[in-house]
């Protein structure tokens, strides 16, 4: 099964996460900022039940989910009140990686092969009570689920032999050997439950405890040692450090053997200050985390690539990146599609906030919602007529047309493309 995964629950009821399904004791308010922690301290992934009771409810959780999603850089499999497929939907849209369906449920496998059709099943955890649930329903939970999640402590050594499915399990032991039993268990993928998901909880010194049980935990390893490496006359590595998603650059930083090691322990880019001559971690003080994604070394091994999640601004200043100020030249590239989708876009915030006197921006603008649902309907039906055509110019024109349209949808409604590259990422 490979590496194993600690994985923390969070139950939430009434915007508040509680300590069981049958326990409603509240143990965080701040459910967002519990989630933050999880994250923070080395949690794999995040299990997320919404016990909500009313419609209202339910709503609401899944726009704080939504919340939880945006902010945390760990997976999240979310279920409970998932009643139809809508269910499911709001729960991927919100960010989820997977939608949990209970078993149980009278309506669960056509839930399950309806959810699979639309959504495929690396979306679909099934949960179960019991092994007789995964022997009767074995070639349907493999048709249609990506992953298992069992609700208690089972005989473990038996899944494997009834499939090759990875498992989850979610227990209420509070002792570390029966956590270290279930993680050495075949077939078992992760583990969560009432000890793994301690407010307190520090994942990484846990993962050191597995470590010495001989138990592989998802954790970066380098195949590289640090004296591989050609360093500088400082006897420091530089690092050139990216984001991930947009490959913009972020900075330049240092690194010496104790910050390598630290960044591969933790997940979060740690480096060595030349200045005060001591580690330290990016985002400590201003909460700028950046999470590693990849670390790369140079042909010449004298400088680290590290492709990062970056939380908020990378520099001090406040700016999204320390290359902020062109001392030569013109940094633009006109081809670049995100650049040129923020020109467009912030040419028609400005024409939002400055209205110009015989605008077609404006106009749109002035007339309302209702006129530009109506232009995009338009320019979307112009699309599929050009389309018809064998001339490809016509549909770069109606798609170009199409665009700059869904921009005056999206300032109109206060969305960005980050907005847009974010979701389109997380899923």
């Amino acid at each position: 099964m490979g590496y194993r995964r600690l994985i923390p629950c969070i139950f939430v009821k009434e915007q508040k996460a509680v300590a069981w399904f049958d326990n409603s004791e509240v143990i965080e308010d701040d459910v967002l900022a519990l989630a933050k922690r999880y994250s923070e301290n080395g949690a794999d992934e995040i299990i997320w039940f919404d016990l909500s009771e009313s419609e209202e409810e339910h709503e609401e959780a899944i726009d704080l989910l939504r919340h939880v999603c945006r902010a945390i850089h760990i997976p999240v499999s979310a279920g409970g009140h998932i009643e139809r497929l809508e269910d499911v939907k709001k729960i991927l849209y919100a960010g989820a990686k997977r939608a949990i369906l209970n078993l149980s449920k009278n309506n669960a496998p056509n839930m399950m092969n309806e959810a699979s059709g639309r959504f495929g099943n690396d979306k679909i955890v099934v949960s179960l009570n019991d092994l007789d649930a995964l022997f009767k329903h074995r070639r349907l939970i493999e048709k249609t689920c990506d992953g298992i999640l069992f609700m208690h402590r089972l005989d473990l050594n038996s899944i494997s032999n009834i499939t090759n499915l990875p498992a989850i399990v979610l227990t209420d032991t509070m002792e570390d050997e029966e956590i270290f039993k279930i993680l050495k268990a075949e077939g078992i993928l992760g583990v969560s439950g009432r000890y793994i998901s301690q407010p307190d909880m520090s994942f990484t010194d846990f993962k050191e405890k597995c470590a010495k049980e001989e138990i592989k935990m998802m954790q970066f390893e380098s195949a590289m040692d640090f004296s591989q490496f050609k360093l500088n006359s400082d006897g420091l590595l530089p690092v050139v450090v990216q984001d991930y998603k947009t490959a913009e650059v972020l900075m330049l930083a240092y690194m010496n053997r104790q910050a390598f090691e630290h960044t591969l322990k933790t997940g979060r880019m740690t480096y060595f200050s030349r200045s005060r001559q001591e580690l330290w971690i990016k985002g400590d003080t201003s909460g700028h985390y950046q999470y590693v994604k990849s670390l790369m070394i140079d042909c010449d091994k004298d400088t680290l690539l590290a492709k990062v999640d970056q939380i908020g601004a990378a520099c001090h200043t406040g700016n999204p990146t320390c290359f902020f100020q062109t001392v030569a030249g013109a940094d633009y590239n006109g081809k670049n599609p995100l650049r040129i989708f923020d020109t467009v876009y912030e040419t028609i915030l400005d024409r939002k906030k400055n209205p110009k006197e015989g605008s077609y921006t404006n106009y749109l603008f002035e007339k309302g919602i209702d006129k530009i649902l109506k232009k995009l309907g338009e320019e979307a039906t112009e699309i599929v007529i050009a389309a018809k055509n064998p001339n490809p110019e016509e549909i770069k024109y109606e798609m170009a047309d199409f665009l700059y349209h869904a921009m005056v949808l999206m300032v109109e409604r206060g969305v960005s493309w980050e907005d847009i590259i974010n979701e389109l990422a997380d899923r």
